[in-house]
């Protein structure tokens, strides 16, 4: 469980977070079922930062008293007709574990980015889990989205093929 009395917040990145970035994008534990390789240099990151990160619009770090712990992104679909969704993408520093901190912290999200005024059209939020990481299932369900099946071979991770749980939550949905 969270420790509610946790200065827990997300805002966007500097470069000066490099460090702290480094704890879960070198991290093979953090980055198991994430996309993307673990990060081998802070010059990999840095220019991960520089050309990903900071100018994404909703790419933010999880801190805990304004010291990144982790971050979460949304991302929009490019397509005019799939411009009412977006997908969320979350790593935790895997000491951070078990401790309700990404619940609380897709929970903030939910919260801003349906008011985020440059998505005037989105209503869904989606998040696409490897069936095979149960922690960040049961992080989207306490945070309420819905499991709404099973996408088989959805996706190639790393070289293999994964199914894929697909959740999401709506604007609409109570919270």
């Amino acid at each position: 469980m969270c420790d509610s009395s946790l200065n827990l917040s997300l805002r966007q990145f500097d470069l000066s977070d490099v460090d702290d970035f480094m704890v879960w994008a070198t991290d093979e534990k953090s980055a198991h079922f994430c996309s993307w390789d673990t990060f081998k240099s802070k010059q990999d990151v840095l220019k991960y930062m520089e050309e990903v990160v900071l100018p994404h619009p909703w790419f933010r770090a999880i801190c805990i008293d304004d010291k990144p712990i982790g971050c979460v992104s949304v991302t929009t679909n490019t397509r005019p007709s799939d411009r009412c969704r977006a997908e969320i993408g979350y790593v935790l520093g895997s000491a951070h574990w078990g401790k309700g901190i990404a619940t609380r912290a897709v929970k903030m999200v939910v919260g801003e980015v349906f008011a985020f005024s440059e998505w005037a059209e989105l209503e869904r939020l989606e998040g696409l889990v490897d069936v095979e990481n149960v922690g960040s299932q049961k992080v989207l369900e306490k945070a309420g989205f819905l499991k709404e099946g099973v996408l088989r071979k959805y996706a190639v991770m790393k070289g293999r093929s994964v199914d894929m749980v697909m959740y999401s939550v709506l604007a609409s949905d109570p919270c």
